[in-house]
């Protein structure tokens, strides 16, 4: 990616953040006006019945959200197939696999193996192959026809849909919305002036909202506001991303946690909200020298490698340390002149734990 092209959406999303200057918020206000419409006259269709969701016999959970960007959906997808197989159901998750270079549906992982590498699946599909393993994962941009894949080749008895919420093709049993804690909405405007895929009206069709980044419900009141508004009957849940392990990347080492505590650490990320991986950090007690920010889904060059080898070397960082998603896109690039090392989180609910039970035991016996 260019750096012209890197600061174009950097100057995007700090817009969509904290707003724009008059001019382009009026141009982006008459696009978001249209694409307003185009959502209103879809809903006209599947309320009047002229277009249908069609069901695949089993429970069907969707994990999803309300906005362009990181809101914790992948660790959510991987809690959800967990709770599944808590349940007794044979799990699959299906996913479009953004940004993959293949097309149609296709097997990211069966129940033996991953049959696809990242690029060909997309970089959070093969994520989760890797963490949820004899899981059958499966892409394609038609989700009704990826899952009846899953269900006809694997024996699949539940769904998870991965950033399924503004997806209706496909009948649902259980729809998640994750958010944010922390400015859930941007500048609050829709496409493309603002992050917002759909109006806030469309909580109403949530079953569970989770907030994310905040031990309790009360430190998301913009996310409860909201809620209270347009689902008043929806319970909020508060969730918080815990440190599993750390590795390094080369020789797949593993590094204690409690090694982090005064390390000094060049830390960088791919993400749409790389500050919590931040947070996560200083939260272990590591000592942040330096962050390099890419943007959401960015594949890793042997340019870029070299660069933050460059800025560890001259913020005196004893290591390098980035995400698990973030190294699905620059496993293959070899090894720099010191170590990365990589931290894999998992999503823990700090409350409502028995709302999100109670939802998944209400889904399956439903469906």
């Amino acid at each position: 990616m260019s750096t012209r092209r890197s600061q174009a959406q950097a100057r995007l999303l700090h817009g969509w953040e904290h707003g724009f200057s008059s001019g382009p918020t009026a141009v982006m206000g008459v696009l978001g006006r249209g694409y307003r419409g185009l959502l209103g006259a879809r809903e006209w269709l599947y309320r009047r019945g002229v277009l249908r969701s069609r069901p695949l016999g089993c429970p069907v959970v969707s994990v999803g959200n309300l906005t362009v960007g990181g809101t914790g959906k992948t660790p959510a997808v991987e809690l959800a197939v967990r709770t599944l197989a808590e349940l007794g159901r044979r799990p699959a998750v299906v996913s479009r696999g953004y940004r993959r270079r293949t097309s149609g549906v296709q097997i990211v992982a069966d129940t033996a193996s991953i049959r696809l590498d990242p690029e060909d699946a997309g970089d959070e599909p093969f994520l989760l192959a890797r963490r949820l393993p004899g899981v059958p994962v499966v892409v394609g941009a038609n989700r009704h026809e990826a899952g009846q894949a899953a269900v006809d080749r694997f024996g699949s008895t539940a769904i998870v849909l991965d950033d399924g919420f503004q997806h209706r093709t496909l009948a649902k049993d259980l729809e998640i919305v994750m958010t944010r804690a922390r400015r859930p909405w941007g500048n609050g405007l829709m496409l493309p002036g603002g992050p917002l895929r759909e109006p806030l009206s469309a909580l109403a069709r949530a079953d569970l909202v989770v907030a994310t980044g905040v031990s309790l419900v009360a430190d998301a009141p913009e996310v409860l506001a909201a809620t209270e508004r347009w689902a008043p009957a929806v319970p909020v849940l508060a969730a918080g991303y815990a440190p599993v392990e750390c590795w390094e990347s080369d020789q797949r080492r593993l590094l204690p946690l409690e090694d982090l505590k005064g390390a000094r650490l060049l830390a960088f990320a791919g993400l749409a909200s790389p500050e919590s991986f931040r947070s996560t950090l200083a939260d272990l007690g590591a000592d942040v020298a330096a962050f390099e920010a890419f943007v959401d889904h960015h594949w890793y060059t042997a340019d870029d490698l070299a660069a933050l080898e460059r800025r560890a070397r001259e913020s005196r960082a004893d290591m390098l340390i980035t995400t698990e998603k973030d190294w699905v896109r620059l496993r293959r690039l070899g090894r720099i002149g010191r170590p990365i090392y990589v931290l894999s989180i998992r999503l823990e609910l700090r409350s409502g734990l028995a709302e999100w039970r109670r939802a998944f035991e209400r889904a399956c016996r439903t469906a």
